[in-house]
C-alpha cells in the first residue's frame, strides 16, 4: 500500500494559517463569513449553461482582498467570492503563461504538445497544433458559441489562432505582452487583432478589453456560448490609464529596438502601480458582471476567475514562497472563484486542490460535450463534486518546468529545484515551503518523486538547447 492516502476533506485546508488568513480577509470583505463547501441539493435539470472564463495575467494568489492583501481593493472580485465558492488550493497548469492556457485548453499537461514545451512561448514557429481538439472546439461540436477576448499566448498567424483551434471569434493579442497604450508586442510588431485582421485602437488595452466583453455578453442567443477573456493585467510593462507619457517612452525604446527591455519596464513600476493596475483588473471584471446581469444571463452563467500562473515583482504573495516561473507555491497557486447562482450557494469556501486541465473536464461534462478519446485529459471533472456533494477523486497534481518539478498528493508536496536537490513538505502545516521533511520521510519522498517520473515518462522530451 502507499505511504499515504489523501486526507479527509476537514483536513485538506491547503496550510492552516493561510485558510485563516484569506478567510478571515473574506469574511470583512464579503460581510459574513464563509463556510465549507457543500452542493446544494439537485433541483430539476436545467438549461446548458454559458460559460465566462476570465484569466488575469501574473496575478499573485493573495493580489486580492478576499485572499487577503492588505493592501490592494478588489470590491468587484470579492463580490463574485461572495456570490459563489472561493478555491484556497486552486493551482495553475504551469509556472508561466502559455503553457498553462495551453493546460487549460486542452485540458492536458502542457509537455503533451509541442507548443506546450515552451516556457513559455516566443518564437512564431511554436505553437497550439489547429488539429488538436480544444475546450472550444468540443463545446462547439457540442452546439456552443464559442469566443476569445483578450491575451491567446498560443502561437501566431499564419499557421496558429483562436480561430483556427475552437473559436468562432477573437479578438486581442497573439504574443505575451504589448505595451497597452501602442499595442507593440514582444517582437516589436502591433499585436491587436480582431480575427487574422489587425484592429487600430490606440487606447488603454484594458478598457478596450472590456468594452469588447461587455458587448459581447449583452448579446441575446438561441446558443450556449462559452467566452474566455483573457486579460494582460497585472502583466509588466507596468503602465495605468492615464500613464501615456511613460507608455510612450517605453514604445520608443521598442521602435528602436529593445524590445523585451522596453516591455519588461525594469527600469519602472512600483507596488503602488501595481495596485493600481489590479484595482483597475477589478473595475473591469465589475463591468463585465453588471452587462452580464443586465442581459437576464447571469443565473445560467458559470463564471470562473483565475490567474495564468503566480505572481510577479510587484504581487502580494504572503506567506506563500517563490513567484513565476517557480514551481514553489507562489510561482503556481492562484486566486481561484467560481460562480453559478442557478446550481451553487454563495460565501462558501473549497479547500480541494484543483487546477487548470480540471475545469476543461468540469466545463465539458457541464457543457454535454464529449473529450476526444484519442486526446485523453489529464485533468478530471470538478462536476460531480460541485453539484452532487461526490469527493474529489484521489489524484496526484503534476507539474513539470524546465529546472524544476512538483508533485502534490493530499497535503504532501514533492518539489525539486534548479540545483537538482529534492524536497518534501507538508503543505498542510508548512505552506510557506520551510520545514524540508525530505531526510525525516525518505520513504514518502521516494514514492512521490517515483509518481512524478512515471507521469514524466509519458511526455514529450525537452528540446535540447
Amino acid at each position: 500500500m502507499p505511504e499515504i492516502s489523501r486526507r479527509g476533506f476537514a483536513g485538506l485546508v491547503g496550510g492552516g494559517a493561510v485558510t485563516a488568513v484569506a478567510g478571515t480577509a473574506t469574511a470583512t470583505a464579503a460581510g459574513a463569513a464563509e463556510r465549507p463547501f457543500r452542493a446544494r441539493p439537485a433541483g430539476r435539470p436545467g438549461r446548458r449553461p454559458n460559460f465566462l472564463f476570465i484569466i488575469a495575467d501574473d496575478l499573485g494568489w493573495a493580489d486580492l482582498s478576499s485572499y487577503g492583501s492588505p493592501h490592494i481593493r478588489t470590491p468587484h472580485l470579492d463580490r463574485l467570492a461572495a456570490q459563489g465558492v472561493r478555491f484556497t488550493d486552486a493551482y495553475a497548469g504551469s509556472a508561466t503563461c502559455s503553457p498553462t492556457r495551453f493546460s487549460l485548453y486542452t485540458g492536458r499537461y502542457p509537455g503533451r504538445t509541442k507548443g506546450g514545451l515552451a516556457e513559455p512561448i516566443a518564437s512564431r514557429t511554436q505553437g497550439l497544433d489547429p488539429s488538436h481538439p480544444t475546450l472550444a472546439s468540443l463545446l462547439r461540436k457540442a452546439g456552443y458559441d464559442t469566443a476569445l477576448i483578450g491575451k491567446w499566448h498560443c502561437g501566431w498567424l499564419p499557421d496558429h489562432s483562436p480561430t483556427k483551434s475552437g473559436w468562432d471569434e477573437f479578438f486581442g493579442n497573439f504574443g505575451g505582452a504589448l505595451e497597452y497604450f501602442s499595442k507593440l508586442g514582444q517582437d516589436g510588431s502591433y499585436d491587436l487583432y480582431e480575427g487574422d485582421a489587425t484592429y487600430q485602437d490606440l487606447r488603454y488595452y484594458t478598457t478596450v478589453l472590456t468594452e469588447r466583453a461587455v458587448d459581447h455578453v449583452s448579446r441575446r442567443r438561441s446558443r450556449p456560448w462559452l467566452l474566455n477573456l483573457n486579460f494582460t493585467t497585472p502583466h509588466w510593462p507596468w503602465i495605468a490609464e492615464g500613464d501615456e507619457e511613460e507608455a510612450a517612452r517605453l514604445a520608443a525604446r521598442v521602435r528602436g529596438g529593445d524590445v523585451m527591455g522596453g516591455l519588461r519596464h525594469d527600469d519602472g513600476g512600483s507596488v503602488e502601480k501595481y495596485k493600481e493596475m489590479v484595482e483597475s483588473l477589478d473595475t473591469a471584471v465589475g463591468k463585465v458582471l453588471a452587462a452580464l446581469r443586465r442581459s437576464g444571463q447571469e443565473d445560467d452563467t458559470v463564471v470562473v476567475f483565475s490567474s495564468d500562473n503566480g505572481g510577479e515583482r510587484f504581487s502580494y504573495q504572503w506567506p506563500l514562497s517563490g513567484e513565476k516561473a517557480s514551481l514553489l507555491e507562489g510561482g503556481i497557486r492562484v486566486p481561484t472563484l467560481v460562480r453559478w447562482p442557478a446550481r451553487l450557494d454563495g460565501r462558501q469556501v473549497s479547500h480541494e486542490p484543483v487546477y487548470s486541465p480540471d475545469w476543461t473536464a468540469t466545463l465539458l461534462e457541464l457543457g454535454g460535450a464529449r473529450p476526444d478519446p484519442a486526446y485523453p485529459l489529464d485533468g478530471h471533472s470538478l462536476a460531480g463534486y460541485l453539484l452532487r456533494g461526490e469527493d474529489v477523486p484521489e489524484r496526484d497534481l503534476f507539474w513539470r518546468v524546465r529546472g524544476n518539478r512538483a508533485l502534490r498528493r493530499g497535503d504532501w508536496k514533492y518539489y525539486r529545484d534548479a540545483n537538482g536537490g529534492d524536497h518534501l513538505y507538508d503543505l498542510g502545516t508548512d505552506v510557506r515551503e520551510q520545514a524540508d521533511l525530505a531526510a525525516a520521510r525518505p520513504g514518502l519522498l521516494a514514492e512521490l518523486r517515483a509518481a512524478w517520473e512515471k507521469v514524466d515518462a509519458g511526455l514529450l522530451p525537452y528540446p535540447a538547447r
